[in-house]
C-alpha cells in the first residue's frame, strides 16, 4: 500500500516539494506518493478535509494557509504553538497533527550546511510576519547573545517581543534603528523578495556581517542578497538548503525517518 502524501497551496506550480520528498522516498525506500494540490482561497479546509478522508496520511502547507492549517489541527506541538502557524499536518484517525518545521530548517541549514553557529551571536532577524514567528524560538533555542526583531511597522515586532522575550534576550525595532548598530547574522523573513523589493536598509549594516541570509531562493540571487554583496556582505545564502532542510523535518514527522539532506540541496541547485 503506497501512503499518501502532498504541499497545498495557491499558487503551488513553482513547488520543489514534490521533487524533494520524491528524492527522500527513494533515499529511504518508502512507499509513499507526493503530489502538489492547487487550493482555491477560501478552499483550503474542504480540500485537506477530502485528502485525509480518502487516505492521505500528511500534507505540507505553504503560502497563503498557513494559519488555517493552525486552526484545523486538533492537536499542537509546541513548535507549532508557539509559532501560531503550521506547515506540516500528519493526520491520525480522527486527529490532526499541526507542526511547524520552518524553524528546525533554518537553524540545521545555517548550522549544519553552512558551519556557522548561532549561540553568542548577534543576530537580525527582519519581518514579522508568519515566516519571522516560526523561526524565533528555534533561533531562541541556540543561545544567541541576541536576537533583534525589525519591521516596517515596529509595533508587530514589540509583540513578537513580548511573546518570546521569556526563551531569550530580545530587541524590537524600526529599520531607522538600525544605522549604528552591528550584527553577526543578519536574516531576511520579509516577502519582499517576492517582489523583487528591497527593505530600507542601512547599507552599513552588512560590512561587519558574517552571513546575510535570505529565505527566498531562485535560480538567481535575490535582489536583497545582491544589495547585501554590493555593500560588504562576505557571505550570502538564500532559502533553498531551509527549504530541503524542513522538509527533511516534515519527513521524519511522518515516517520516524530522517532522510539525507545534502544529495537533494546538491541535485536542485544543478538543476537551478
Amino acid at each position: 500500500m503506497t501512503d499518501r502524501y502532498a504541499v497545498i497551496g495557491n499558487p503551488i506550480s513553482h513547488s520543489k516539494s514534490p521533487l524533494i520528498h520524491a528524492a527522500f522516498a527513494r533515499q529511504t525506500h518508502q512507499a509513499m506518493q507526493y503530489d502538489a494540490l492547487l487550493s482555491p482561497l477560501d478552499g483550503f479546509q474542504a480540500i485537506t478535509r477530502h485528502f485525509q478522508e480518502h487516505g492521505g496520511k500528511g500534507l505540507n502547507v505553504t503560502v497563503p494557509f498557513k494559519l488555517e492549517a493552525h486552526q484545523l489541527a486538533t492537536r499542537l506541538t509546541d513548535r507549532a504553538a508557539n509559532a501560531q502557524a503550521v506547515n506540516t499536518l500528519k493526520f491520525e484517525q480522527e486527529e490532526i497533527l499541526g507542526d511547524n518545521t520552518d524553524g528546525a530548517g533554518l537553524v540545521r541549514d545555517i548550522e549544519c550546511n553552512l558551519g556557522v553557529p548561532l549561540i553568542n551571536k548577534r543576530i537580525l532577524l527582519m519581518g514579522a510576519g508568519g515566516a519571522a514567528r516560526g523561526v524565533i524560538l528555534p533561533i531562541l533555542l541556540q543561545q544567541p547573545l541576541l536576537l533583534t526583531i525589525t519591521n516596517r511597522t515596529p509595533e508587530k515586532a514589540r509583540a513578537l517581543k513580548q511573546q518570546f522575550s521569556p526563551h531569550g534576550d530580545l530587541m524590537a525595532s524600526d529599520y531607522g534603528m538600525l544605522r549604528d548598530r552591528q550584527f553577526d547574522i543578519i536574516i531576511n523573513a520579509t516577502s519582499a523578495s517576492l517582489n523583487d523589493a528591497l527593505p530600507e536598509l542601512f547599507p552599513g549594516l552588512f560590512e561587519r556581517t558574517m552571513l546575510v541570509y535570505d529565505m527566498m531562493y531562485g535560480s538567481e540571487l535575490t535582489r536583497f542578497l545582491r544589495y547585501a554583496q554590493q555593500h560588504g556582505a562576505p557571505r550570502l545564502a538564500d532559502g533553498l538548503g531551509m527549504l530541503v532542510e524542513q522538509a527533511a523535518e516534515s519527513f521524519f514527522v511522518w515516517r520516524g525517518i530522517r532522510p539525507e539532506t545534502q544529495p537533494v540541496i546538491a541535485m536542485l541547485k544543478s538543476s537551478n
